[in-house]
């Protein structure tokens, strides 16, 4: 298995198991057909929901004679409603307790905005209108601080963020004692995030893409949990090119996607329940593309209009002034004159 080095000094496998959407019920099985297939990077986070059930499948397979828990590579994160300093260490806990861990080898900010919790603590609130209710006041370097004292304390071993962009990752870094050692964004063929990925290679922060396959699943995902229908939904598995390029190959569709990003130096977390298709995913190591390829694969990229992850399922998000997707923004606002009717936000 290819793996990066960090910034921190771990090295970080190339390909993991992601495992947003997937559902307690199928995730403890996902994670141990994924280690059972040669997988020992395992990406969860709270906001997920299954981090008790990936944490009995880890459990398990670390009770086998022989295994390690030296050998795994396990990245969470931080949930938005989590986004203030003194609650950074109670999610931290948390997580590690769900999991079944002594410390986390990734610990994140899942996003730079911060919303106010509902009773439970797990979820945001939302206001009368349907707005969920932001946190207007979020610091991501206040944040940042608390962060890197969980490094001194071996609770991380390597801290990262979700979902920043270059503007926000430059205050941190300004102000970081403990540099950020990945930033997970989404990255697939149709938003390749260059000028991102540029910035984060000049200041060695690891790339890691969510969605690297275009979120085949989430369309489903997002109408049952939010009733929202993002503005794009790439089909890269059917493209011409992808599919050209997999034929030449003898590969999947799928693992040509994965293997123009890994060759580029981005680390991947393909989500995947199915047997098959997890086994399949890790199976791109033992071919190259050429620059020709790489080339044609560059050129179906379509920046901000191939976005489909802007989390405008949270009514209001937009409003929040650490919103990251400041160019989807502006496209929005020289679309319509304004940035739209869902922008309305309460906080207390």
């Amino acid at each position: 298995m290819t793996s990066f080095n960090l910034s921190s000094g771990q090295k970080i496998p190339a390909v993991g198991l992601g495992t947003w959407q997937s559902k307690p019920a199928d995730v403890s099985k996902a994670v141990a057909d994924a280690l059972g297939a040669g997988y020992r990077h395992i990406d969860t986070a709270y906001n997920y929901f299954n981090e008790d059930a990936i944490g009995k499948a880890l459990s398990h397979w670390l009770g086998v004679q022989g295994n390690s828990r030296q050998d795994l590579f396990i990245s969470t994160k931080l949930p938005h409603v989590g986004n203030r300093p003194c609650d950074v260490r109670k999610y931290l806990d948390k997580s590690l307790a769900r999991l079944r861990l002594d410390y986390i080898d990734l610990y994140m900010v899942h996003m730079p905005f911060g919303f106010f919790s509902d009773q439970s603590g797990d979820s945001p609130a939302v206001g009368k209108d349907g707005s969920y209710l932001l946190d207007i006041n979020t610091d991501i370097v206040a944040v940042w601080k608390v962060m890197e004292s969980l490094v001194d304390e071996g609770k991380a071993r390597a801290i990262g963020v979700s979902n920043f962009n270059i503007d926000q990752l430059e205050r941190l870094l300004a102000a970081a004692r403990v540099p950020p050692a990945v930033n997970q964004v989404e990255t697939h063929a149709s938003c390749q995030q260059s000028e991102l990925r540029a910035f984060c290679r000049r200041q060695d922060i690891l790339v890691t893409a969510y969605s690297p396959l275009g979120s085949p699943g989430s369309r489903v995902h997002f109408k049952n949990k939010y009733n929202y229908s993002p503005e794009t939904y790439p089909d890269h598995m059917n493209h011409p090119t992808v599919q050209n390029i997999a034929r030449r190959h003898n590969k999947t569709p799928a693992q040509i996607l994965l293997k123009h990003l890994v060759q580029q130096g981005v680390a991947v977390i393909p989500k995947s329940v199915n047997p098959a298709r997890i086994a399949e995913n890790i199976q791109i190591f033992d071919f190259e593309l050429d620059v020709n390829e790489l080339n044609q694969l560059n050129s179906l990229d379509q920046g901000e209009e191939g976005r489909i992850v802007d989390y405008n399922w949270y009514k209001g998000v937009e409003a929040h002034p650490e919103y990251p997707f400041t160019e989807r923004l502006k496209r929005k606002m020289d679309k319509n004159g304004h940035v739209g009717s869902n922008t309305s936000f309460i906080a207390r």
